[in-house]
């Protein structure tokens, strides 16, 4: 898929911010154009260790509620945790619970099952609670929209809130209501993820209680702060920077074992290691059962234990890969006919599991780059999630089309919602609509941001090594990534297991790079013969104790000149060169890269872009249709061809329109 290139210049502020710090100019212009544009910002940014966590009871109701549950723990009160069923809520909940305990209190935890009760506090759930005695309930990563149901339950016990999710027009009528995102609340940090929110609580108890600045616990805080996706900048830098550190030296016993299942014990533990390893591992109770067996890992202090416990995750999570790749498959089945006519995608299965949906509603994004919905069928009713593309408000977009649902909630890049089986296809139209008319055909494609053009040759090991102080990379702090424009490689190879990777040869004769591209050997047969632009991130290699730049390549593209779209002449030369290649069965061998490079060779040059978009026409005429193993079956017409038929060549030809009223 093209991405558009999004690409930073260079300016003379970022490099006197790089000079006043010392650092590399490509440095100094990264964090300059990251809105970190005075020395002492970006001081505070690169080494976030070293400057204070802000003082906890600069939130809103935090001494209240502190005051609250240390009068618990003093009067020896049942105290529960009422928390959620994804990795923030189980780290939160792990978190508040080991601290109580530790400071001699009383408490349990609740947290309900997605399948049977759904997100965040319910009515039979605070009753069945405060009828076992419960007296103080504390919420931790949810509550903040539960108003309604605080305000029904008149249970006979305190509850306080603490979340980070924006809250209604309503607060609940809690005890106390610990939330950075209140309008009320001075904190200066506003994009804590849950379990950091009970981390600014934990600090407080101690405080009050023993007089100690409380900094413990800091790799079950950062591993709930990665896998929330919040914002990798301010406060959060500082407890994932921290956290990390923590894991890779001496995590909690759970965390080891999470760390070992997932193959990684005795490595050094990143941000990528927590978000695409151990997250998922955790996360996988929540999805297919229940969230207990994450939390009994994360809170287990023997080690055999929490072996046990993160072997039986291990085995949940490669459920949950099959699982998602089976409802990925059948979504992609009902989505054959797609043309760039879609302008979003809704699909629905029956009893496909609500805890991988929202996932497959991001591979679906992924492979498409449309605001995706996925739907699961339950009786007479419909569950899903959604998950938007940059440039459309995916609760805007609900709320426009609140009239054939039965709820929802989320925000700007994901949401869930509710509705009757009968009004999906209501749902599926207001919804199509309103992208149609809130999003341009420009913003159906991908966007990069390149942080400078550098060509792969002039990097040094030492500016390499100087870019990981930028780490932890995240939401809001993105590694970085550079691109050289039309380029071909010196060599190409396909390599690892049945070719399935990419490896280049780029650089001048002096100084060669090495590059690695993940899931796209089959370009070997063509990247060397046209001019392509590269959007990489340079790394160290270390081979038999050598130390060498390689890159990490995130797309290889045509060059702005092989960006040809195919016109009506094109299209013709390619429909005969089609005709001739027909075999007597009906059928073409050959997939875009093979009839790229046939076509160039005994006709004359032409891009695999343009080939794929002719492809793509002929495909929407209804002239070829793929066929598993790089096979198309040709399919003679019937009449007269009338190429405006096609969605990709109309929209094209509408698109010059556009570009010539502009000038």
């Amino acid at each position: 898929m093209l991405k558009e290139w999004i690409v930073n210049e260079a300016t003379a502020e970022g490099a006197a911010l790089a000079r006043e710090l010392a650092i590399a100019p490509i440095i100094g212009q990264i964090l300059w154009n990251r809105g970190i544009q005075t020395a002492d910002a970006a001081r505070t940014f690169l080494h976030p260790a070293e400057a204070p966590f802000h003082e906890p009871f600069l939130m809103m109701d935090m001494e209240k509620a502190s005051e609250r549950i240390l009068g618990a723990i003093r009067r020896d009160q049942q105290i529960v945790v009422y928390g959620d069923y994804d990795v923030d809520g189980m780290t939160s909940t792990t978190l508040l619970m080991k601290n109580i305990r530790s400071l001699g209190g009383k408490v349990s935890y609740y947290i309900p099952n997605r399948f049977t009760e759904g997100y965040g506090i319910n009515l039979s759930a605070l009753h069945q609670i405060a009828a076992e005695g419960c007296e103080l309930l504390v919420t931790v990563d949810c509550g903040i929209l539960s108003a309604d149901v605080i305000a029904e339950a008149n249970c006979g016990m305190d509850i306080i809130i603490t979340d980070h999710h924006l809250p209604g027009r309503i607060l609940p009528n809690a005890y106390a209501v610990i939330n950075p995102h209140r309008t009320d609340c001075s904190y200066p940090f506003k994009d804590l993820a849950g379990v950091g929110v009970t981390l600014k609580l934990a600090q407080a108890l101690w405080k009050i209680e023993k007089g100690q600045s409380y900094a413990d616990d800091l790799d079950i805080a950062a591993l709930g702060t990665i896998a929330d996706l919040v914002p990798l900048i301010g406060e959060n830098r500082k407890i994932v920077q921290m956290g990390l550190t923590q894991m890779s030296q001496s995590p909690c016993a759970g965390i080891a074992a999470l760390i070992q299942a997932a193959g990684f014990e005795g490595k050094t533990v990143n941000t990528g290691v927590v978000g695409f390893q151990l997250a998922p591992r955790l996360n996988a109770a929540g999805r297919l059962k229940t969230a207990h067996r994450g939390v009994e890992l994360l809170t287990s202090i023997d080690p055999r234990e929490a072996e046990h416990i993160a072997g039986e995750l291990n085995e949940l999570n490669t459920e949950r890969r099959d699982l998602e790749q089976s409802i990925l498959s059948e979504a992609e089945n009902m989505l054959e006919g797609i043309t760039p006519d879609t302008p979003a995608i809704v699909v629905a299965g029956e009893h496909w599991s609500s805890g991988v949906i929202g996932i497959v509603a991001s591979r679906l994004v992924d492979k498409y780059y449309r605001p995706s919905i996925v739907l699961t069928r339950q009786g007479d009713i419909c569950k899903g999630s959604c998950r938007s593309i940059a440039g459309l408000n995916m609760y805007d977009a609900l709320t426009a089309c609140r009239h054939t649902l039965i709820q929802f909630g989320g925000h700007e890049m994901a949401a869930g919602l509710t509705l009757a089986w009968e009004s999906v296809e209501d749902f599926r139209c207001a919804f199509s609509n309103y992208v149609h008319t809130h999003l341009r055909s420009r913003d159906f494609l991908p966007k990069i941001r390149i942080e400078g053009l550098v060509a792969p040759a002039d990097w040094t090991l030492e500016i390499v090594e100087e870019l990981a102080c930028l780490e932890p990379y995240g939401m809001g702090n993105p590694r970085p990534v550079f691109g050289t424009r039309d380029f071909r490689p010196r060599s190409a190879s396909s390599i690892g297991a049945e070719g399935k990777h990419l490896r280049i040869e780029v650089g001048s004769r002096e100084k060669r790079v090495s590059a690695l591209y993940w899931n796209a050997g089959d370009l070997a047969e063509i990247v060397t013969e046209e001019a392509s632009d590269l959007a990489y991130t340079p790394s160290i290699n270390e081979w038999q104790g050598i130390r060498s730049v390689q890159c990490m390549v995130d797309t290889i593209m045509p060059a702005e000149h092989e960006c040809i779209f195919p016109d009506r002449a094109l299209l013709r030369s390619v429909y005969s060169f089609l005709r001739r290649l027909r075999r007597d069965d009906g059928r073409i061998a050959g997939n875009t890269i093979v009839l790229t490079r046939q076509f160039s060779r005994d006709i004359g040059h032409i891009s695999r872009y343009t080939m794929e978009n002719a492809l793509c026409i002929f495909q929407e005429l209804g002239i070829l249709r793929p066929l598993p193993e790089g096979v198309w079956e040709f399919i003679q017409p019937a009449g007269k061809i009338e190429l405006m038929d096609a969605p990709t060549f109309r929209r094209y030809e509408e698109s010059k329109g556009d570009k010539q009223d502009a000038r």
